[in-house]
């Protein structure tokens, strides 16, 4: 895979590194674990509301008479 990257996201990513300590790799690699965990945690909780409504269907709808 190639990313490719604006001077400017280069060279932010570049200081972001420096500061931490760590390659530009390790960055971008934290950051799209951080970006997966972060969606696929947004997708349970969308799957879980939607089962929950569809279970207490009856009760809101009674509750939004």
């Amino acid at each position: 895979m190639t990313l490719r990257l604006s001077d400017q996201q280069t060279e932010a990513l570049r200081k972001r590194a420096e500061e931490e300590g760590r390659s530009m790799q390790q960055v971008v690699l934290a950051a799209l674990d951080e970006y997966l965990t972060r969606h696929s945690a947004d997708e349970e909780v969308r799957r879980l509301g939607a089962a929950s409504r569809e279970r207490w269907r009856d009760v809101l709808d009674r509750l939004g008479e």
